[in-house]
């Protein structure tokens, strides 16, 4: 795939991440503003390895966004409900305090 391809479909993925994430939340939406921005002010960037490493920031955020992000909705004045996704919800693994033994 082009670079430019690998690019665009960056961007369309980060657009898709955050409607996922900040769902129904107007002022959080307008990270789109932010991601705009970045992909505007690097647009005439040509050197590959500068690409490349604006490509890994662009991943990491979009898979920090996706897996870590929480929704909070206030319900009243103490209480917050938290809107899970999927992505989030992993297999609870239970804490061991004691150590392994190696083999």
């Amino acid at each position: 795939m082009a670079q430019a391809a690998k690019v665009l479909q960056l961007f369309k993925t980060l657009h898709r991440t955050r409607q996922q994430v900040f769902k129904n939340d107007v002022r959080a939406l307008e990270a789109r503003i932010k991601i705009n921005e970045e992909f505007k002010n690097n647009k005439s960037e040509t050197s590959p390895k500068k690409i490349e490493e604006l490509m890994k920031i662009g991943s990491d955020v979009e898979l920090l966004l996706r897996t870590s992000v929480i929704q909070g909705i206030h319900t009243d004045h103490n209480t917050l409900k938290l809107v899970t996704r999927k992505d989030l919800l992993v297999e609870n693994v239970p804490y061991c305090d004691a150590p392994t033994q190696k083999q």
